[in-house]
């Protein structure tokens, strides 16, 4: 799968999303709206990670779906 079947599928993957980084609100993630850059932000303000971890856990999780 990749970033823009995610996208697409926004809606349907959100759940998993949310199981992958608990932190996650229901806010969060529509304004998410299945854009990578934000997920990334928001994985660096919520997790403290930087763009690059940040960046590494979302291409990790996409490989798992």
């Amino acid at each position: 799968m990749n970033w823009d079947q995610i996208k697409g599928n926004w809606k349907e993957i959100q759940g998993k999303v949310k199981s992958e980084w608990g932190k996650l609100t229901d806010d969060d993630l529509k304004q998410i709206g299945g854009k990578k850059d934000e997920l990334v932000g928001k994985l660096q303000k919520l997790y403290g990670h930087n763009k690059e971890q940040a960046e590494k856990h979302i291409d990790e999780f996409i490989k798992k779906m």
